[in-house]
Protein backbone atom coordinates (compact mmCIF):
# COMPACT_ATOMS: atom_id res chain seq x y z
CA UNK A 1 0.00 0.00 0.00
CA UNK A 2 1.04 3.67 -0.59
CA UNK A 3 1.72 6.19 1.89
CA UNK A 4 3.37 9.78 1.29
CA UNK A 5 5.90 11.42 3.68
CA UNK A 6 5.33 15.12 3.45
CA UNK A 7 6.12 18.81 4.77
CA UNK A 8 5.26 21.98 4.65
CA UNK A 9 7.85 25.46 5.36
CA UNK A 10 7.71 29.18 4.65
CA UNK A 11 9.24 32.62 5.26
CA UNK A 12 8.01 36.00 4.85
CA UNK A 13 11.08 37.01 2.69
CA UNK A 14 11.75 40.79 2.77
CA UNK A 15 7.73 41.35 3.06
CA UNK A 16 6.58 42.14 7.14
CA UNK A 17 3.35 40.32 6.20
CA UNK A 18 2.56 36.28 5.01
CA UNK A 19 0.02 35.91 2.17
CA UNK A 20 0.56 32.59 1.14
CA UNK A 21 -0.92 29.44 2.64
CA UNK A 22 -1.18 25.78 2.60
CA UNK A 23 -2.55 22.94 4.07
CA UNK A 24 -2.41 18.84 3.72
CA UNK A 25 -5.23 16.27 4.39
CA UNK A 26 -5.30 14.62 6.63
CA UNK A 27 -3.58 17.29 8.62
CA UNK A 28 -1.51 14.74 10.49
CA UNK A 29 2.25 14.24 9.52
CA UNK A 30 2.93 10.57 7.84
CA UNK A 31 6.39 9.38 7.87
CA UNK A 32 7.94 6.20 7.25
CA UNK A 33 6.83 4.84 10.49
CA UNK A 34 3.40 5.51 10.27
CA UNK A 35 0.36 3.73 10.26
CA UNK A 36 -1.57 3.23 6.96
CA UNK A 37 -4.60 4.96 6.39
CA UNK A 38 -7.64 2.83 7.07
CA UNK A 39 -8.96 3.55 3.38
CA UNK A 40 -9.66 1.13 -0.14
CA UNK A 41 -7.15 0.81 -2.12
CA UNK A 42 -8.29 3.54 -4.45
CA UNK A 43 -9.24 6.25 -1.82
CA UNK A 44 -7.30 9.21 -1.86
CA UNK A 45 -3.99 9.22 0.77
CA UNK A 46 -3.02 12.54 0.95
CA UNK A 47 -3.94 15.95 -0.25
CA UNK A 48 -1.70 19.05 -0.58
CA UNK A 49 -2.89 22.62 -1.50
CA UNK A 50 -1.32 26.11 -1.91
CA UNK A 51 -2.57 29.39 -2.47
CA UNK A 52 -1.01 32.85 -3.06
CA UNK A 53 -2.74 35.46 -1.78
CA UNK A 54 -3.12 39.14 -3.55
CA UNK A 55 -5.02 42.35 -2.60
CA UNK A 56 -3.12 43.55 0.55
CA UNK A 57 -1.86 41.90 3.71
CA UNK A 58 -5.19 41.18 4.96
CA UNK A 59 -7.28 40.43 1.73
CA UNK A 60 -4.57 38.80 -0.01
CA UNK A 61 -4.14 36.44 3.13
CA UNK A 62 -7.81 35.85 3.93
CA UNK A 63 -8.58 34.69 0.17
CA UNK A 64 -5.43 32.35 0.37
CA UNK A 65 -6.89 30.70 4.01
CA UNK A 66 -10.23 30.91 2.53
CA UNK A 67 -9.36 28.94 -0.58
CA UNK A 68 -7.12 25.95 1.10
CA UNK A 69 -10.31 25.45 3.39
CA UNK A 70 -12.72 25.63 1.19
CA UNK A 71 -11.19 23.17 -1.14
CA UNK A 72 -10.56 20.89 1.21
CA UNK A 73 -13.87 20.90 2.83
CA UNK A 74 -15.20 20.73 -0.81
CA UNK A 75 -12.76 17.60 -1.87
CA UNK A 76 -13.44 15.79 1.39
CA UNK A 77 -17.67 15.73 1.29
CA UNK A 78 -17.66 15.08 -3.07
CA UNK A 79 -18.04 11.88 -4.75
CA UNK A 80 -17.17 10.77 -8.30
CA UNK A 81 -14.06 10.65 -10.28
CA UNK A 82 -10.90 12.40 -8.69
CA UNK A 83 -10.95 14.60 -12.03
CA UNK A 84 -14.59 15.78 -11.23
CA UNK A 85 -14.29 16.44 -7.28
CA UNK A 86 -10.67 18.25 -8.50
CA UNK A 87 -12.86 20.44 -10.40
CA UNK A 88 -15.83 21.12 -8.08
CA UNK A 89 -13.60 21.70 -5.35
CA UNK A 90 -11.82 24.63 -7.05
CA UNK A 91 -14.92 26.11 -7.99
CA UNK A 92 -16.11 25.93 -4.21
CA UNK A 93 -12.54 27.84 -3.29
CA UNK A 94 -13.97 30.63 -5.89
CA UNK A 95 -17.34 30.68 -4.70
CA UNK A 96 -16.28 31.02 -1.15
CA UNK A 97 -14.07 34.20 -2.65
CA UNK A 98 -17.23 35.79 -4.61
CA UNK A 99 -19.65 35.42 -1.59
CA UNK A 100 -16.57 37.04 1.47
CA UNK A 101 -16.56 39.82 -1.42
CA UNK A 102 -20.37 40.19 -2.10
CA UNK A 103 -20.81 40.56 2.10
CA UNK A 104 -17.53 42.70 2.51
CA UNK A 105 -17.31 45.41 -0.78
CA UNK A 106 -13.69 46.93 0.84
CA UNK A 107 -12.19 43.41 -0.25
CA UNK A 108 -13.01 43.92 -4.34
CA UNK A 109 -9.74 42.63 -5.44
CA UNK A 110 -8.73 40.62 -3.39
CA UNK A 111 -7.66 36.91 -4.94
CA UNK A 112 -4.82 34.04 -4.55
CA UNK A 113 -3.48 31.53 -6.87
CA UNK A 114 -4.43 28.09 -6.03
CA UNK A 115 -2.14 24.19 -6.85
CA UNK A 116 -3.92 21.49 -5.61
CA UNK A 117 -2.33 18.00 -5.70
CA UNK A 118 -4.27 14.38 -4.54
CA UNK A 119 -1.88 11.43 -3.92
CA UNK A 120 -3.08 7.96 -4.28
CA UNK A 121 -2.28 4.54 -5.11
CA UNK A 122 -2.13 5.61 -9.04
CA UNK A 123 0.26 8.94 -8.35
CA UNK A 124 -0.59 12.30 -8.11
CA UNK A 125 -3.39 14.16 -9.58
CA UNK A 126 -3.53 18.29 -10.05
CA UNK A 127 -5.35 21.05 -10.18
CA UNK A 128 -3.86 25.21 -10.45
CA UNK A 129 -4.99 28.32 -11.39
CA UNK A 130 -2.04 31.17 -11.85
CA UNK A 131 1.51 30.87 -11.23
CA UNK A 132 2.42 28.64 -8.27
CA UNK A 133 4.37 25.89 -9.86
CA UNK A 134 4.06 22.19 -9.27
CA UNK A 135 7.36 20.54 -9.39
CA UNK A 136 8.49 16.32 -9.91
CA UNK A 137 11.59 15.59 -9.20
CA UNK A 138 13.13 12.34 -10.92
CA UNK A 139 16.49 11.32 -10.93
CA UNK A 140 17.54 14.14 -10.39
CA UNK A 141 15.75 16.39 -12.42
CA UNK A 142 13.30 18.86 -12.04
CA UNK A 143 10.39 18.87 -14.71
CA UNK A 144 7.10 21.85 -14.17
CA UNK A 145 3.79 19.77 -14.37
CA UNK A 146 0.95 22.88 -14.26
CA UNK A 147 0.69 25.69 -16.62
CA UNK A 148 2.28 28.93 -15.35
CA UNK A 149 -0.55 31.62 -15.56
CA UNK A 150 1.46 34.66 -15.64
CA UNK A 151 2.98 36.77 -18.39
CA UNK A 152 6.57 34.85 -18.18
CA UNK A 153 5.41 32.43 -20.31
CA UNK A 154 3.96 34.45 -23.37
CA UNK A 155 7.29 37.25 -22.85
CA UNK A 156 9.31 34.23 -23.41
CA UNK A 157 7.46 33.12 -26.36
CA UNK A 158 7.60 36.49 -28.19
CA UNK A 159 12.04 36.16 -27.13
CA UNK A 160 11.75 33.14 -28.90
CA UNK A 161 9.88 34.63 -31.62
CA UNK A 162 12.07 37.53 -32.35
CA UNK A 163 9.68 39.82 -30.97
CA UNK A 164 12.44 40.64 -28.14
CA UNK A 165 14.84 40.08 -26.75
CA UNK A 166 15.69 37.27 -24.21
CA UNK A 167 16.86 39.95 -21.76
CA UNK A 168 13.80 42.17 -22.34
CA UNK A 169 11.43 39.26 -21.39
CA UNK A 170 12.95 38.47 -18.50
CA UNK A 171 13.33 41.90 -16.88
CA UNK A 172 9.69 42.85 -18.33
CA UNK A 173 7.71 44.07 -15.52
CA UNK A 174 4.96 42.45 -16.90
CA UNK A 175 6.30 39.15 -16.14
CA UNK A 176 4.50 38.25 -13.05
CA UNK A 177 1.09 39.45 -13.95
CA UNK A 178 -1.41 36.62 -13.63
CA UNK A 179 -3.83 35.90 -16.52
CA UNK A 180 -5.76 33.58 -14.08
CA UNK A 181 -6.69 33.77 -10.47
CA UNK A 182 -9.22 32.75 -7.99
CA UNK A 183 -11.09 35.77 -7.74
CA UNK A 184 -14.78 34.76 -7.66
CA UNK A 185 -14.97 35.52 -11.03
CA UNK A 186 -15.03 32.86 -13.89
CA UNK A 187 -11.79 31.17 -13.58
CA UNK A 188 -10.61 32.36 -17.64
CA UNK A 189 -7.32 29.60 -17.06
CA UNK A 190 -7.62 26.28 -15.44
CA UNK A 191 -4.68 23.38 -15.53
CA UNK A 192 -6.32 19.84 -14.57
CA UNK A 193 -4.32 16.74 -15.25
CA UNK A 194 -5.22 14.72 -17.74
CA UNK A 195 -4.65 11.02 -15.76
CA UNK A 196 -2.70 10.26 -12.87
CA UNK A 197 1.33 10.78 -12.72
CA UNK A 198 2.51 7.18 -11.47
CA UNK A 199 5.23 8.04 -8.38
CA UNK A 200 8.46 6.42 -8.19
CA UNK A 201 11.10 5.68 -5.73
CA UNK A 202 12.69 8.62 -4.99
CA UNK A 203 10.77 11.15 -6.12
CA UNK A 204 9.50 14.27 -4.80
CA UNK A 205 6.29 15.97 -5.83
CA UNK A 206 6.59 20.01 -4.82
CA UNK A 207 4.11 22.65 -4.19
CA UNK A 208 5.43 26.36 -4.20
CA UNK A 209 4.31 29.81 -4.02
CA UNK A 210 6.30 31.76 -7.27
CA UNK A 211 8.83 33.22 -4.26
CA UNK A 212 10.72 30.23 -5.03
CA UNK A 213 11.83 31.46 -8.21
CA UNK A 214 14.19 33.57 -6.86
CA UNK A 215 16.09 29.61 -7.06
CA UNK A 216 17.16 28.83 -10.64
CA UNK A 217 15.95 25.28 -11.71
CA UNK A 218 19.35 24.12 -11.60
CA UNK A 219 20.17 25.08 -8.03
CA UNK A 220 16.46 23.65 -6.58
CA UNK A 221 17.87 20.19 -8.72
CA UNK A 222 20.79 20.49 -6.10
CA UNK A 223 19.38 21.15 -3.36
CA UNK A 224 16.47 18.13 -3.49
CA UNK A 225 19.48 16.06 -4.83
CA UNK A 226 21.42 16.85 -1.49
CA UNK A 227 18.62 16.11 0.85
CA UNK A 228 16.44 13.57 -0.63
CA UNK A 229 17.25 11.11 1.39
CA UNK A 230 16.46 12.44 4.41
CA UNK A 231 13.04 13.18 4.13
CA UNK A 232 10.68 15.25 3.25
CA UNK A 233 10.74 18.07 6.06
CA UNK A 234 14.54 18.11 5.46
CA UNK A 235 13.65 18.61 1.86
CA UNK A 236 11.52 21.68 2.58
CA UNK A 237 13.41 23.25 5.30
CA UNK A 238 16.66 23.36 2.85
CA UNK A 239 14.60 24.90 -0.30
CA UNK A 240 13.56 27.85 2.20
CA UNK A 241 16.95 28.22 3.50
CA UNK A 242 18.42 28.67 0.29
CA UNK A 243 15.79 31.27 -0.52
CA UNK A 244 16.50 33.21 2.08
CA UNK A 245 20.32 32.76 1.97
CA UNK A 246 20.24 34.59 -1.39
CA UNK A 247 18.75 38.32 0.55
CA UNK A 248 16.94 39.84 -2.21
CA UNK A 249 15.45 42.71 -0.75
CA UNK A 250 12.52 42.51 -2.65
CA UNK A 251 12.01 38.51 -1.95
CA UNK A 252 8.17 37.26 -2.26
CA UNK A 253 6.83 35.28 0.66
CA UNK A 254 7.61 32.00 -0.41
CA UNK A 255 6.51 28.50 0.46
CA UNK A 256 7.56 24.98 -0.19
CA UNK A 257 5.41 21.73 0.02
CA UNK A 258 7.13 18.33 -0.57
CA UNK A 259 5.92 15.38 -0.78
CA UNK A 260 7.67 11.74 -1.80
CA UNK A 261 6.04 8.47 -1.57
CA UNK A 262 6.77 5.74 0.87
CA UNK A 263 5.81 1.91 0.23
CA UNK A 264 3.73 0.79 3.38
CA UNK A 265 4.11 -3.24 3.49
Amino acid sequence: MQAYDHAARATKGARDYQEDSSAFWPAEKRGAGSAELPLTASATRLIAVLADGMGGHTAGALASRMACKNFISAYADLNGSRSDRLIKSLQSANDSIAAEVHANPVLSGMGTTLVAAVFTHEGVEWISVGDSPLLLYRRGEIALLNEDHSLAPELDRMAAEGQMTPEQAKNDPRRHMLRSAVTGDELDLVDVSRKPLMLEEGDYVILASDGLHTLEIAEIERIVSAYANDGAEAVANALIRAVEAIRDPHQDNTTVMAVRPLVVV
